[in-house]
């Protein structure tokens, strides 16, 4: 290895002018880096020419090491592209990413490059080699060059999703120890299933996301109760419930959630002719339907209060309502059912921005009967049709899916709280509240509003934050301009 960097530089490869695509690379040498992440773009962040071409643009030879702090495919959908390009490094997550990320890349694959299984099987062979399933809370090296340490990472847990991890990088700067926190995506507080991320210890530089960087969140005993008044008058009219959703993480939080009205409302009625355990729940989508299994064998991981549920006999993600579609067959009948019967019923499926997914077809089905309710829970990206619908639904719009113009009827509903992402409060607390604060705040995956919100917060109480830009290399520290 060549002679370490007198400070560390940051090259942002994604997340750096919005919320996707998430690549940061961090150079502790000009032939050795390190990768935190890498994902896809997804809506307006897709952009044209060279971002549109998922081939890696950026050069890898210096690249010595993977860390993936989730597997959402935003933060990890570019990794194939990442091993086609010849990366043949380790690939460190914690133990229940090691568990979900090959399932999710399978997907990815089978959805957008090739069904045959052949090529699929022989890249899940070569990511199984690749990954370095990591305990939460213990230093691991990073790899050597000529015999020369090259420092150590450890995984926090970040509560986003269920593996999700912050990634703490320590080495040697000018012989003196330096830590470098990148957040990841940071889950909100008093979320279902996991527990909340505790803020670092230490850290000289952090790298925060800035998703919800404006914003405080509901609280949960509140949003709850939206919950529930959204279902009681959404409900009144016998359609569908539709809830787009990420297969891991959200899914999961929304079945906790309804599992947890239709326990404490047994017996009660929605309306005249339904009541709460009458209720049809839907989760339409093979990969989700994977990941339940999953969170139910990684039982181990989930907070103190889903656990209790656990030994009280309950089953928050596999409960007497609850109807799980595989196949296209199934899912055609169950979107032909809804829209020409009215029946009453609960509907999560992917995507969660609307971006592909058998959502869509549930979409074109269903947006133009005033009877159902598209239920929106999570962030839609700029340029998504999600993010389309949010804007042209209240007024009765349209929007294009499959080039075609789809009148709005139906009632569409933001249900705010619901962010798996931390809200400004968090983010703040993340920032300030660790033994030693960070001399510098790089403030990333956000839209330009909620990063300089989150910047002036962090300001004012005396925290250096500076805005990314994207892709420039500079000195972080040391310089006094923005990165």
């Amino acid at each position: 290895m060549s002679d370490l960097f007198l400070t560390p530089r940051f090259i942002h490869h994604g997340a750096v002018d919005g919320v996707t695509g998430s690549c940061h690379e961090y150079q502790l040498a000009a032939d050795y880096s390190v990768l935190v992440d890498c994902g896809l773009f997804q809506g307006d962040e897709q952009g044209s020419g060279n971002k549109v071409n998922l081939a890696i643009g950026f050069p890898i030879t210096q690249v010595k090491a993977l860390i993936v702090t989730h597997v959402h495919i935003d933060h990890v959908g570019r990794i194939p592209y990442l091993l086609a390009a010849g990366y043949a490094g380790p690939i460190y997550c914690s133990n229940a990413s090691a568990h979900l990320l090959p399932l999710v890349l399978e997907d990815a694959l089978k959805v957008g490059v090739t069904r045959d299984e052949a090529l699929i099987n022989g890249f899940l062979r070569a990511i199984a080699r690749q990954i370095v399933p990591c305990e939460f809370n213990q230093w691991i090296n990073l790899p050597a060059v000529n015999n020369q340490p090259a420092g150590q990472l450890r995984l926090q847990k970040a509560g986003h999703i269920l593996g999700s991890a912050y990634v703490e990088i320590k080495h040697q700067v000018a012989g003196k120890p330096f830590i470098t926190v990148f957040s990841g995506d940071l889950g909100a507080p008093y979320s279902p299933l996991l527990p909340a991320p505790r803020p670092p210890y230490a850290a000289d530089v952090l790298v925060l996301e800035s998703t919800y960087g404006d914003k405080l969140h509901e609280n949960r005993r509140h949003r709850l109760k939206r919950l529930e008044q959204v279902l009681v008058q959404a409900l009144q009219d016998n359609g569908t419930v539709l809830f787009p959703a990420f297969s891991i993480g959200r899914t999961q939080e929304l079945l906790y959630e309804l599992e947890t009205l239709i326990h404490k409302l047994k017996g009660q009625s929605i309306h005249q002719h339904l009541r709460w355990e009458q209720l049809t729940v839907i989760v339409d989508s093979p990969l989700a339907a994977k990941f339940n299994v999953a969170y139910q064998q990684l039982a181990a991981c989930w907070d103190e209060e889903a656990r209790k549920r656990l030994n009280a006999g309950r089953h928050p993600l596999s409960f007497e309502q609850l109807y799980t579609i595989d196949s296209h067959a199934e899912h055609l009948a169950a979107v032909n059912l809804l829209a020409s019967t009215g029946k009453p019923a609960i509907v999560i499926a992917a995507s969660g921005m609307c971006e592909g997914g058998r959502v869509v077809n549930y979409l074109k089905a269903l947006l133009g009967s005033a009877i159902h309710q598209v239920v929106f829970v999570g962030y839609q990206a700029r340029g998504t049709l999600g993010a389309a619908i949010q804007r042209y639904g209240p007024v009765n719009g349209y929007v294009i899916i499959d080039n075609q113009r789809v009148a709005i009827n139906a009632e569409v509903i933001t249900l705010s709280g619901y962010s798996a992402h931390a809200d400004q409060k968090g983010l703040v607390r993340f920032a300030t509240a660790g033994k030693k604060k960070p001399a510098l705040v790089l403030i990333v995956h956000g839209d330009v509003a909620a990063k300089e919100a989150l910047r002036q917060e962090l300001t004012k109480r005396g925290i250096r934050a500076v805005i990314a830009r994207e892709t420039s290399s500079v000195n972080a520290i040391s310089s006094e301009q923005p990165v």
